[in-house]
Parts: structure tokens; sequence; C-alpha cells
């Protein structure tokens, strides 16, 4: 799991509320944190076979390309999962080390040791996991905010380098920050108290609560503008385009659903935890349902946390590259243009029918011919990412 409570484990002495954490069933949470990471590699690993499609419903669709590479959002699903990818590795190696190697681990917490390479490995796995699933959630943040521009045409070719910037500059400025104020000058510093651990914790939920409040409303946005795009073509809406709209939203409301239920428990159990640490004394009577609340979320987090590209997986992609079942017939959306969605959708010729030698009555050309129709459709398989 990734919390920065992993990174205030490194320091010789804790603050109680990380070795209330921390001490309870070490071996079990981490153990746990093993088989979820471990699960989450080996079907991550299985979704990544040839021959996945983008999923809605059921549906396939065929857009026309305008790019070789795919269209941004692609790019960034791909960034997305790839550091969920080796974050969640970070955590099997963490979790491998401690179950493997105790006396290794023993001398984390030795005050007066001579042996330096248990503490480097304990602040490198820290710092590892969390700039990885920081680089996630820029990521995930980016892919909102990607949509929202595509839908409102201000995307360009370049904001997949501004994006790359975001996303890496901001995970890497972040976590060396908040590492650079818990163990500088030397790693007895956080010994001090807690306040400087708290830039620690700041860097590290600045990024997922700007997913969990961000996200949100940029998807929103993007739904909405969805909407009028598709309305606002010349009055022609099509039950495509509509099944196309309801793939979007769905979409979007699989991702925060998924990110919701992955990572909320992290929130809860560090508001738990800082609320401990303001007690004078965790250990009192009055205190046990905070602490039994705080050891249960500290074990979801070990089951929910690796979960997460799975998940992800799943909701961007469905089970359509996990061939564990035989595939249904997939129905595929044909871009109609906007001429033959008008004709189709014409009242007859007040005329009736033609007789042999007449000519019929001239169809009237809409404004716009099928260049809106595609460009409007594009746009949406880009926000989709198909």
């Amino acid at each position: 799991m990734a919390s920065p409570r992993l990174g205030t484990f490194c320091c010789p002495t804790r603050d109680a509320a990380t070795q209330l954490a921390l001490g309870f069933q070490p071996r079990a949470f981490h153990a746990l944190c093993l088989g979820s990471g471990a699960l989450r590699l080996a079907l991550g690993l299985l979704l990544l076979r040839p021959g996945r499609r983008p999923a809605g419903p059921g549906v396939a669709l065929a857009p026309p390309r305008t790019s070789a590479r795919g269209p941004a959002s692609v790019r960034i699903v791909r960034a997305a999962t790839a550091c969920d990818l080796l974050g969640c590795l970070g955590i099997v190696v963490r979790s491998a080390v401690w179950l493997g190697f105790p006396s290794f681990v023993d001398d984390i917490s030795a005050v007066n040791r001579t042996d330096v390479w248990p503490a480097v490995f304990c602040m490198g796995s820290a710092l590892w996991i969390q700039l990885l699933y920081s680089a996630c959630f820029w990521w995930l943040f980016c892919y909102a905010v990607d949509a929202y521009l595509v839908i409102r045409r201000s995307a360009g070719q370049s904001t997949i380098l501004l994006y790359h910037l975001m996303a890496w500059g901001l995970a890497a400025l972040l976590s060396m920050e908040g590492a650079l104020m818990l163990y500088y000058p030397s790693m007895t510093r956080c010994e001090r108290g807690l306040e400087h651990a708290i830039p620690h914790y700041i860097t590290t939920y600045l990024p997922l609560l700007l997913v969990l409040v961000g996200n949100p409303i940029l998807f929103r946005k993007t739904v909405t503008a969805v909407a009028s795009l598709l309305k606002g073509r010349q009055g022609v809406y099509t039950e495509n385009e509509r099944r196309l709209g309801a793939v979007i939203k769905t979409r979007f409301f699989k991702i925060m659903l998924v990110f919701i239920v992955c990572w909320f428990s992290n929130v809860i159990n560090e508001s738990l935890l800082f609320y401990l640490e303001m007690q004078p004394d965790i250990n009192g009577s009055s205190l046990k349902q905070v602490r039994n609340a705080a050891k249960t979320t500290w074990f979801m987090m070990g089951i929910l946390n690796p979960a997460q590209g799975f998940l992800l997986s799943l909701a961007f992609y469905g089970w359509t590259g996990c061939r564990l079942m035989l595939p249904g017939p997939s129905k595929e959306i044909l871009w109609d243009s906007m001429t033959t969605s008008a004709t189709e959708g014409a009242p007859p010729s007040p005329g009736g029918p033609h007789k042999p030698g007449e000519s019929p009555t001239p169809k009237k050309e809409l404004p716009g011919g099928a260049h809106t129709s595609d460009e409007a459709l594009s746009l949406l398989s880009e926000v989709a990412g198909i």
C-alpha cells in the first residue's frame, strides 16, 4: 500500500500512531500486501496480452484515425498504468523483504546502528512507492484535463509534452521535497516532532486529493460539453451518438468509482491516525474504537491500493483483453455522416412516388456537409480514448 507512514517508519524512533499501525500484525499485513500486489501484477500482465480492445458495454467503435500514435488520452492511460505497475512492484518487493529477512528489517529501528543498508532500503522503497503512485495520480488528473480540452477543441500535439512535465515533474518535486523535510540533514531529524513530518504527508496526499476533488468536476463539465456538442450538430442527434455519449459517461463514472474505492480508505486512515497523534495517550480506553478503525482501514489499504491498476484496466477496457471467456459478438457503431442521418430522418416527398421520367424533388444540402459530423464524432472518439 502507499502511505506516508512507510517513510516515517524508517526513522529510528516513531510517533505512537505510526507504531500503532505498523506494529499491528506486521507479518500478516505484509503477507496481505504481497499477495494483493502479486495478484495485481499477474492480472495486469494478463490484460496486456495482444488483442485488447477498448470496451464500452460490448461496443467496438471505428472512427477515422488522424495519428498513428493514437489520441493523447490513450497515451495518458498507458503512462498511468505503467506508473501503477511499477509502484505495485515496489510494494511487492518491500513486503517480500519484510517477510523474508526479518533480521534485516529489525536493523531499521536500531538507534546505534552500524549497517546503513536497511535504512537505505527503507527510504528508497518508500520514496519509490510514493513517487510512482504520485505520478499515477497526476496522470489520472491529466486524463480528466485532456478530455475536457479535447471536447473544447483546445488540445494540441504539444499538450502531451506538458502532461509529461506536469506528471513527472510535480511528482518528483513533491516527493523529494517531502523526503528532504523529513530526513534532512539526517534521519534523526524526524525524531524532533510531528511538525517535520507534516510536509511529507501533504506532498503525499495532495495529488490524491486533487484527483478525488478535481476529476469529478472536470468529468462533469466534459459530459455536459459532449451533450452540447451532439445536440448542436444542425439538430441531428442519432442513436449511435447517444450510445457514444453514454459510453463516455459510463467510463468516467467507473474511473471515479474505482479511485474512490481504492484510495478513500487512505484518507480515512490518515485522519484517524492524525487524530490519535493529537491525543496525550492513544492507549486510553475512550479511544479503543478509533484505534480499531485505524487498524481496519490500514489492512483495507493493503488490499485496495495495489488493486487500483487492475480495476482501472477493467474500467477502461473491460474483459475484452482478458481471454478467460469466449469473446462475444461485438457491435460496431458505424460513423454516420450528417447527410446520411438527415436523409434517413427526412419525411417523404410531398409529391408522393415519382413516375418514371419525372425528376424527383431536389434534396436540400445541410450546411457543413459530412465534415462537421466526422469532426464531432472524431472528437468524441478521442475523449473516449478509442
